[in-house]
């Protein structure tokens, strides 16, 4: 059995990252402005941009140079499209009426090859659904997930999160599912040959919790071996941050939440800080003496530079970035699917789900789990 081939070295391909320019609760300007800032970290990428082409055409030729006598319009390709999702808008009606919408034909771009992934800050069940429909589901997969980078004490300074909200529900399967993605998310993306999966409940002993996630542990136990990962077994909230482990797998509905509640405690924190040093004039001379420390401290806990949830088990690269995001958290959004798509990660993710079945056997007579470890790598 042979590793599937590059495809291209990385150097030499040109990335396309399509880009839903109307999501998002701030309009195309931050959506535009955070191209602009990947652009100028990323100059071999080009982008599409969907949406009104007079507004886009505007806020494109608007950015200054990127370096090298390079402007932004350079690396852009406008398509204009009119309809926009919006945020109030129910999936099933952008199901219905959705295909002459910016977010419709930004997923269609990579359906039809035309870009490696494609970034919306738009509305999140809307985005979800229509990727579903476009792109189908990998073989496998019976739900999709969304993936997020959690900061943490772990040696590469992330954690992976999912499901923080694509389903709200979660079988013993589908957290097995999970489990095998975020490992592969984790490998790939992060550079870790053997993840440490942990299950979220609401204790570490193994008689905690309902049926199913009793039954997800014992299914994530007997996969671990084969699909080259190591489960440490049941986590708690705390442990999301914490070193002891790389991938925290969920449901939707806890995800959803623990992401929420992490994100609006950075920024309290962020706020109290600020409070803190401002009271007197002792705390602002303090300030001065730590500001090195201090902006170190506010990068590290900034939600904006972790922006960005990878739809998981679909035939195609989706970055769902926050529909609050300013031009930092776009530009974290775009970067982040820009690093996917080099490193061809959407292949070997589906390599790995697509050929794992506990017990069965693959078309050449080994088992699935060994053939789907041997491609992803």
């Amino acid at each position: 059995m042979t590793n599937i081939p590059d495809q291209s070295n990385g150097a030499n391909k040109r990335i396309t990252i399509s880009v839903d320019a109307m999501g998002g609760d701030r309009g195309p300007a931050a959506v535009v402005a955070g191209i602009a800032r990947a652009a100028h970290k990323n100059p071999q990428f080009e982008f599409l941009l969907f949406g009104p082409e007079p507004e886009l055409r505007k806020l494109v030729r608007r950015r200054s140079r990127l370096g090298q006598k390079r402007k932004l319009m350079d690396c852009c390709k406008i398509r204009h499209v009119e309809e926009v999702v919006s945020m109030e808008d129910k999936p099933s009606q952008v199901l219905r009426n959705g295909k002459g919408t910016s977010m419709w034909a930004a997923v269609d771009a990579v359906r039809g090859g035309e870009a490696d992934a494609v970034v919306s800050c738009g509305n999140t069940g809307a985005l979800m659904l229509v990727s579903m429909i476009r792109l189908k589901k990998l073989p496998g997969v019976d739900r999709p997930a969304i993936a997020c980078l959690w900061p943490s004490r772990s040696p590469g300074g992330f954690n992976v999160l999912l499901d923080v909200g694509a389903d709200i529900r979660a079988d013993a399967r589908n957290l097995l599912q999970y489990a095998l993605m975020g490992a592969s998310y984790a490998r790939n993306g992060l550079e870790l040959s053997r993840p440490r999966i942990g299950l979220m409940n609401v204790g570490t002993e193994e008689n905690k919790g309902h049926t199913e996630i009793r039954e997800a542990h014992d299914l994530i136990t007997s996969a671990a071996e084969d699909a080259n990962f190591e489960f440490v077994g049941f986590v708690e909230g705390r442990d999301i941050p914490s070193g002891r482990v790389d991938v925290i797998v969920t449901d939707g509905f806890t995800g959803n939440i623990a992401l929420k509640t992490g994100e609006g405690t950075a920024l309290l924190i962020r706020e109290f800080l600020r409070e803190a040093f401002r009271a007197t004039p002792l705390s602002r001379i303090a300030a001065l003496l730590a500001v090195t420390s201090l902006r170190r401290l506010s990068k590290r806990i900034d939600p904006r530079r972790v922006n960005g949830g990878v739809f998981l088990g679909l035939n195609g690269t989706v970055v769902k970035s926050h529909g609050s995001a300013d031009a930092v958290g776009v530009a974290s959004a775009i970067g982040l699917a820009c690093r996917l798509a080099k490193s061809r990660f959407n292949e070997r993710l589906a390599a790995r789900v697509a050929s794992f079945n506990p017990g069965g056997q693959d078309e050449r007579g080994g088992t699935a789990e060994a053939a789907g470890k041997e491609r992803e790598r």
